[in-house]
């Protein structure tokens, strides 16, 4: 799987197609977009790995050289969809998320390797370990979250994944995280971001007196909440739902945007472009 971007011009789309016509590249998904404010063209292409006659390495070395001839700012990534995606979760107390990735993952819906689960409470590891997946407890007392910090960066990092969900994690990443783990780091905010961010936006939320609240799937940056968007859905409430009534309905939409948002960053379906994404 091909995914690509630079500024437009023409003639990408004819050397990346004759490129991988010239290896012998079967391509079975294609998809392209340029965007009219930015002037950017992206590009997702999915090849038959047995077509080719080569490796993914060589097929990365010599897309490489591709990818300089369109463009000196071009940013691309070759991914060997054989590769079984690894993930680590981190969680707090509540586990309405943890709950929906670990059932679709035993399910089958959700094929990936959940290599641990971090959490700065203790609550949600039986659940966890019933899964057949380490639950690691990492206390962050108020004197002492530099340390928490740096023990959940080794705990994770040693798994090398390919996404850090944070599944209701109740902390925010300093920012040395967050440059460690860009593109990487999924969060799952409880509102229809930029609306209400920061704690408690339900409450928030029915205060205004909103008829639908939402929740955010967006990649972690130093700014809190305010990460590039990955998904986004919204359920409606009315009048007569109190917070408790909102709270409940926002987890549902809450554990399907996450759980969208990340299978898509899996596929490689996630173009991020500054503070913006493309979604294949």
């Amino acid at each position: 799987m091909i995914t690509f971007a630079c500024p437009d011009r023409t003639g990408i789309v004819a050397r990346i197609a004759g490129f991988l016509a010239e290896s012998g590249g079967w391509i079975v998904e294609a998809s392209y977009h340029t965007d009219p404010d930015t002037g950017w063209f992206f590009t997702r292409q999915v090849v038959r790995a047995n077509s080719l006659a080569f490796d993914v390495e060589e097929l990365r070395s010599r897309f490489a050289e591709v990818a300089a001839s369109l463009s000196s700012e071009s940013t691309w990534k070759v991914d060997d969809t054989d590769e079984r995606r690894r993930v680590v979760i981190l969680v707090s107390k509540e586990g309405h998320c943890l709950y929906d990735l670990l059932g679709r993952v035993a399910a089958g819906e959700l094929d990936v390797d959940v290599r641990a689960v971090i959490g700065n409470h203790a609550s949600l590891g039986d659940i966890t370990r019933a899964h057949g997946i380490p639950f690691h407890h990492v206390p962050f007392p108020a004197d002492g979250k530099a340390e928490a910090f740096a023990h959940v960066a080794k705990l994770v990092d040693e798994h090398e994944p390919h996404a850090v969900v944070l599944a209701r994690f109740m902390q925010v990443l300093p920012a040395e995280l967050c440059e460690a783990w860009a593109g990487r780091a999924l969060n799952i905010h409880h509102s229809f971001l930029p609306s209400f961010i920061g704690a408690k936006p339900y409450h928030q939320a029915h205060k205004r007196g909103v008829k639908l609240v939402g929740a955010t799937c967006h990649y972690v940056t130093a700014d809190l909440d305010a990460g590039p968007i990955v998904e986004q859905d919204v359920i409606r409430v009315d009048h007569g739902d109190s917070v408790v009534d909102m709270v409940r309905k926002g987890r549902d939409i809450e554990k399907v945007t996450l759980a969208r948002g990340l299978r898509w960053h899996l596929e490689s379906r996630v173009l991020v472009h500054g503070n913006k994404t493309v979604v294949f």
